[in-house]
């Protein structure tokens, strides 16, 4: 007896292989997905090219823009002129405290971009390199929008620098955008005080020059005093008991003005504010063992009797007036020359690190890039294709699903249904 054991044959009427995928519960193994796509690997193959060719006409029918870069190095917020000037106020008994680090923002290169995006700045570039025709659009908001889409603005960097580009299709008129888009910048920022040190210099000058019209009037009465009492030089250890006490409330009061200063930019829990804040409580403490009082210029000093004559009493109020404003009056003019150093350094211009120049290579289209991202797609979509394609030739040669096909067909066409 003989027992035939041929192998199902895989040819199909029309010569064509045909892949004996399992069906029913069993599973497909990668290899029959395999079979699958080298049947049909002229399917896929058709996809790629067709792909890749249409990418090919695409990208070089798309025009060619070209980007051009600005880099900007911001003011730093660490002023070194400050600082030095600041260890100058040594020789007025520790006041050196009082000039101290500014109080800046924690990343500054945020204001500076949001400044370079504000609408200002956009607007002021599209009406002087009238972009609303460039760009074909009829208002302003439009033009500014596409304008917006076209140039980009990135401070986030860890170089710390300011990044700008400007896309367009002229690659001089790309380099010109960028660096025009400065320009507009530094135009907008001559009008505004966008430092700390510009803010503090505008304080200290109002507070500067209250002092000096008052240091001019205790002068003044001084010189009317001398010449009414004749007296022109105290005891030795009064009069400097009188400078003590006076150089005091000059401390005192120039803390207390740079307190309200630094309370235009803190909270109250900033650790420089609640320092100063104890600077002032550790000055009034000093005056309080002289005897005296802050609560004015005109404040009774309490000196031991038999120190002053008893013709010196008015010359001392009068010398101790001029003493507290005078003291009063070098801290301020020491704090209004740094705030306008530091002015110059952080209120400065941006420095351009790298000014755009036309340039030579193409931004947009890559074309390689268009031509790889097509082919992979074409490979896709033809594997999909001929995976798709086998499974309705399972389905087909099922009965079952035969039967549902063929009813799907007919209940998606328009034609009436002979039943009815």
């Amino acid at each position: 007896m003989s027992v035939d054991i041929s192998t199902p044959s895989l040819e199909e009427p029309t010569g064509r292989a045909h892949l004996p995928i399992a069906t029913g519960e069993d599973e497909i193994s990668m290899l029959d997905i395999l079979i699958v796509l080298a049947e049909r690997k002229r399917t896929i193959l058709w996809f790629m090219v067709s792909f890749a060719l249409v990418a090919i006409v695409v990208s070089l029918l798309l025009p060619k823009r070209y980007t051009a870069s600005v880099s900007l190095l911001p003011p730093q917020q660490n002023s070194s002129m400050g600082a030095a000037i600041a260890s100058q106020l040594a020789n007025l008994g520790g006041m050196a405290a009082i000039a101290g680090g500014s109080l800046g923002l924690k990343n500054p290169n945020d204001m500076y971009v949001a400044v370079l995006k504000s609408r200002t700045v956009e607007d002021a570039m599209v009406q002087r390199f009238d972009l609303m025709k460039e760009y074909h659009e009829r208002y302003l908001s439009d033009a500014r929008k596409a304008f917006e889409s076209r140039a980009t603005v990135d401070g986030s960097g860890k170089d710390g620098l300011i990044h700008i580009a400007v896309e367009d299709r002229d690659p001089n008129r790309a380099a010109e955008l960028a660096n025009g888009y400065v320009e507009q910048f530094r135009k907008l920022s001559e009008h505004l005080a966008i430092t700390e040190a510009s803010q503090r210099r505008l304080f200290f000058e109002k507070q500067l020059e209250q002092s000096k019209d008052s240091l001019a009037s205790a002068e003044e009465a001084l010189k009317i005093t001398q010449q009414k009492t004749g007296l022109i030089q105290l005891d030795s250890q009064a009069r400097a008991l009188i400078e003590s006490a006076a150089s005091l409330r000059g401390m005192i009061a120039a803390k207390e003005v740079q307190i309200r200063s630094m309370r235009t930019f803190a909270t109250g829990e900033n650790s420089q504010l609640v320092q100063a804040q104890q600077e002032l409580d550790g000055l009034r403490a000093q005056l309080a063992k002289l005897g005296g009082s802050e609560e004015g210029a005109d404040a009774a000093l309490m000196v031991p009797k038999g120190r002053v004559p008893e013709a010196g009493l008015e010359y001392m109020r009068k010398l101790r007036d001029v003493k507290y404003h005078e003291t009063i009056f070098e801290i301020l003019a020491r704090q209004f020359e740094i705030a306008k150093l530091d002015e110059a350094k952080q209120g400065a211009l941006i420095q351009v690190v790298d000014s755009a120049v036309p340039p030579d290579k193409r931004s947009f289209p890559k074309r390689g890039l268009i031509v790889i991202g097509a082919t992979l797609g074409g490979l896709m979509l033809g594997i999909f294709f001929a995976l798709a394609a086998a499974g309705l030739d399972i389905m087909r040669s099922e009965p079952t699903y035969n039967a549902k096909l063929l009813y799907l067909k007919r209940i998606l066409s328009w034609r009436p249904n002979p039943a009815s």
